[in-house]
């Protein structure tokens, strides 16, 4: 169970003043799955709006209502597909999604379910977001303290509706991964906003 001070604190990070994202990248697809165009870039070079824009769509996949719309699954087990699935994941999280040769791949995955499961009427973008969060010891009295306990680095994604001039709205889907849990990093668990049924691999 995920516990919903965690994803509060976490979410605490996620603005202009406290920005935890290092990198964002993305594709674009029409309502069919076909790439109509990807990037890759510094968090840190976009402009103030794009920040806020970008802040809003990664915040939304982590404040989903805990347990309810945003739900644990572990991803640990020997199925094939799950483990592919979290070494690819790993392999994103290790590289600070610097590999757009394995970006690809993975946003190939994704847009071939997420068009099965979804058949969606709008062209959509698959947006991700590379970030850390150091977590400060936190004193008996719940006051934190300049001491860091752990560095907590993370992957968001956020399937989004793409309007015009590809102007996305807020995700239907995503996940957190991995999964932030007793204010420390769950390896083996990934958190999912939305329908599970858009992941390449049985939760």
């Amino acid at each position: 169970m995920l516990n919903r001070e965690d994803m509060l604190e976490l979410t605490r990070r996620m603005n202009l003043s406290r920005n935890c994202f290092f990198r964002i990248a993305g594709s674009y697809r029409d309502k069919e799955g076909i790439d109509e165009g990807s990037f890759n870039t510094s968090f840190l070079k976009l402009n103030q709006r794009d920040k806020i824009k970008n802040i809003e769509i990664a915040k939304t996949v982590v404040f989903a209502e805990t347990n309810v719309e945003l739900q644990e699954f572990d991803i640990t087990g020997k199925d094939g597909n799950k483990a592919e699935f979290r070494s690819m994941l790993e392999a994103l999280k290790e590289c600070g999604l610097k590999n757009d040769a394995l970006l690809d791949v993975f946003y190939d995955i994704m847009s071939e379910r997420y068009v099965t499961q979804f058949k969606p009427e709008n062209d959509f973008g698959i947006f991700m977001f590379y970030g850390s969060y150091d977590i400060k010891v936190k004193a008996s009295d719940k006051e934190y303290m300049d001491d860091s306990e752990e560095v907590y680095s993370f992957l968001i994604c956020a399937v989004c509706p793409v309007y015009d001039d590809y102007d996305p709205g807020l995700p239907e889907c995503g996940f957190l991964y991995p999964s932030f849990k007793d204010r420390s990093m769950d390896a083996e668990h990934i958190a999912v906003m939305g329908e599970t049924k858009f992941m390449p691999c049985k939760l």
